[in-house]
């Protein structure tokens, strides 16, 4: 029974882990808090619910990595780029975030309507064996494609010049821009890659639960796992949602799924007093 808890924990932990390391990639490099990243996991879901029932799991879970992707890159440039460039606050780039969110949220009420969709039953109630505990399959399929793409993404971002261009956006974008990096491309670049795992995220999502237009409302819990791990820290983001899975699992399988969510606010305002910076953030000082 622990064991099984356990994946399952896990499995959930690794789909909150790719819609942190999303949130936490962005965070990084224009240091806001992009809102209208829950709106992408939807759209994600809703690209793979249309392709999933005549193409497969497989081929859905690339498209709509790629679609949520293309998704991503058209909100930075609708709207972000014009703020960025002018170097406007932060607080500028997280209302505009809010507004893209509410707006595709709309959106899709109005063109899809409110109801809600299944995806078609691809697991059913197939299971593995092992030590005495059937595991779901599904479980096992989402946990390990997920940990296999935040790997694929960490040679990415350390093997690459792409990546590697990156990392010094991160440090301080405006010499990374002197030393001839085109920012437009690389910051486009950010945004396809966190689309692209907010889609996957929004397909195991809906196959897991179900397909609404509000579902972007679980990216909270990319947050709280993007925070515990620490602002920034694509390791952290890992960390941060598989111990927010697995931490969620257990209080609701062993106390109440009421609790659930008392549970994860709760753990992470204690961690937040004891590690600000996170389980694996870096310290950081204002510069006057």
């Amino acid at each position: 029974m622990f064991l099984q808890t356990l994946v399952t924990g896990l499995s959930i932990g690794a789909i909150y882990s790719l819609m942190a390391v999303g949130y936490s990639l962005i965070f990084s490099v224009l240091s806001f808090s992009n809102f209208a990243h829950g709106a992408v996991i939807m759209l994600g879901a809703y690209i793979g619910l249309a392709l999933a029932s005549k193409l497969g799991l497989g081929f859905a879970l690339v498209m709509s990595g790629a679609g949520a992707g293309v998704i991503a890159m058209i909100n930075e440039r609708v709207a972000y780029a014009a703020l960025r460039r002018r170097g406007a606050p932060s607080l500028y780039l997280m209302i505009s975030a809010m507004g893209c969110s509410m707006f595709l949220e709309n959106m899709v009420y109005a063109t899809i309507g409110a109801r809600f969709y299944a995806f078609p039953e691809f697991f059913g109630s197939r299971t593995v064996r092992l030590w005495g505990s059937s595991l779901s399959l599904l479980d096992l399929c989402a946990f390990v494609i997920s940990v296999t793409a935040v790997f694929a993404l960490h040679l990415f971002i350390t093997r690459t010049r792409t990546g590697i261009a990156i990392r010094a956006g991160v440090n301080d974008m405006t010499m990374c821009s002197l030393m001839g990096v085109n920012t437009d491309r690389l910051i486009s670049v950010v945004f396809f890659i966190a689309g692209a795992f907010a889609g996957v995220a929004g397909v195991f999502l809906g196959v897991r639960y179900l397909v609404y237009p509000t579902m972007g409302w679980v990216t909270n819990k990319a947050y709280i796992a993007a925070v515990i791990g620490g602002l920034g820290s694509l390791p952290g983001a890992m960390m941060g949602g598989l111990i927010l899975g697995v931490l969620e699992t257990l209080v609701s399988t062993y106390i109440s799924s009421v609790m659930r969510d008392v549970f994860s606010f709760t753990a992470l305002t204690a961690l937040l007093i004891c590690l600000p910076d996170g389980l694996m953030g870096a310290e950081t000082e204002d510069k006057v």
